[in-house]
C-alpha cells in the first residue's frame, strides 16, 4: 500500500513552507496539484522535481478510481492545493474519503490555512467558532443567512473581491449593522490588511477603497443576552 499525504502550501509568503512539507514533496512518487501552472512555480522555488498531475474540482470525480489503484499498488502520493491546506474550500475531501474507505493511510501535515490567522487576529472570541467557507452563490444563500443570524459563535467566511461588498451588505441585512466584524485580505503578503469595526463601518470602508485580493471575513456571533 502507498500513502496519501495532504500537504499545505503557503497562502502567500513562501517562507511559510515547512521543511517537512518540502521533504515529503521530494520523496513521494507523485504530486497532485489543483493548478499545475501555479504549483510549478512553488516546486521550482524549492527545487522539487517530483512528477505532477492535475487534480481539481472539475476532474476529481473521474480520476479518484485510478488514484486509489495507484495507492493500492504502492505509489506514495501528495496532494496540494494552490494555497493553504487541501480540502479546506479546495479539492481533497473526495480523495481522502476514498482512501480512508480503502484502508489506505492518510497523513495531513500541519501548515498554512487562511482562516486561522484571520480568526486569531480579529480580536473576536475564538474559543468557539464556526467555519462557513464560501456561502452558496444563489440557491440556499438566503436560507443559510437566515440560519446564521441566530448563530452565537464567531463565524468565518471566505469571499472573493468582486463579491465582498454584496456579502457585507447582506450581513448588515441579516445580522444588523452594529455587529462586529474583522475583514482580512492578502494574508502573509506584502499588502496584508485587516479592517475591524461594525459591519456598517467596514462596509463603508470598502465602498471607499475598492476590494482587492482574497478575503477572510470574521463576524461576531449573536449577542447571547
Amino acid at each position: 500500500m502507498g500513502k496519501l499525504y495532504l500537504v499545505p502550501t503557503p497562502i502567500g509568503n513562501l517562507e511559510d513552507m515547512t521543511f517537512r512539507a518540502v521533504t515529503i514533496l521530494k520523496e513521494v512518487d507523485l504530486i497532485l496539484a489543483e493548478d499545475t501552472r501555479t504549483s510549478k512555480k512553488l516546486l521550482s522555488h524549492f527545487e522539487i522535481a517530483t512528477p505532477m498531475q492535475s487534480h481539481h474540482m472539475h476532474n476529481e470525480h473521474r480520476t479518484i478510481e485510478n488514484l486509489i489503484a495507484k495507492l493500492k499498488g504502492g505509489t506514495n502520493i501528495a496532494l496540494i492545493s494552490d494555497a493553504g491546506t487541501p480540502a479546506i474550500s479546495d479539492p481533497g475531501f473526495l480523495l481522502t474519503r476514498a482512501a480512508v474507505e480503502n484502508a489506505i493511510d492518510v497523513e495531513c501535515l500541519p501548515g498554512a490555512t487562511a482562516f486561522v490567522p484571520a480568526l486569531v487576529n480579529s480580536g473576536l472570541p475564538n474559543d468557539r467558532f464556526v467555519f462557513e467557507g464560501f456561502l452558496p452563490v444563489k440557491k440556499g444563500r438566503q436560507t443559510r443567512l437566515e440560519f446564521l443570524a441566530q448563530e452565537k459563535r464567531t463565524m468565518v467566511f471566505y469571499e472573493s473581491p468582486h463579491k465582498l461588498l454584496k456579502t457585507l451588505t447582506q450581513f448588515i441585512e441579516y445580522f444588523g449593522g452594529d455587529r462586529q466584524v474583522s475583514v482580512s485580505r492578502e494574508l502573509t503578503k506584502m499588502y496584508e490588511e485587516t479592517v475591524r469595526g461594525s459591519l456598517d463601518e467596514v462596509t463603508a470602508h470598502f465602498n471607499e477603497h475598492r476590494p482587492k485580493g482574497e478575503f477572510v471575513i470574521v463576524v461576531a456571533g449573536k449577542n447571547k443576552l
